[in-house]
């Protein structure tokens, strides 16, 4: 999987807006103003293919127990973040973007009510 196609998965999300606001280097997608994927653009280019994704707290101790290509968020709350090493070979595109779906939903269901519907 790459970069183009992580990026055009998630763009295509309702509510997603891309953004580097924490330097140029970092792009994240956000859903109505949140975060839920960030990637390192300097690391990718070098061979370091990761992606933060957000995730429930109990499923993400599963991911990692079960995956070695997946661990707690780098430079992140280890507790709701996971870095997913893309580049390990063990992770399918499909489930991939299943971790991509699970980190959208996560932000959008902790978002008020009247936001959601505008989704």
């Amino acid at each position: 999987m790459n970069i183009e196609q992580i990026h055009e998965y998630c763009i295509k999300k309702k509510g997603v807006t891309e953004d580097f606001p924490f330097d140029e280097d970092t792009l994240v997608f956000k859903v109505l103003g949140k975060m839920f994927a960030l990637i390192g653009l300097k690391k990718w280019e070098s061979g370091e293919k990761t992606i933060n994704l957000k995730c429930d707290p109990d499923y993400a101790e599963e991911l990692r127990a079960q995956y070695s290509s997946i661990q707690p968020g780098y430079h992140m709350s280890k507790k709701h973040w996971n870095t997913v090493y893309i580049q390990e070979g063990d992770l399918q595109p499909k489930f991939i973007l299943k971790l991509i779906d699970h980190s959208y939903s996560m932000v959008v269901k902790s978002m008020p009510k009247k936001l959601r519907d505008t989704l």
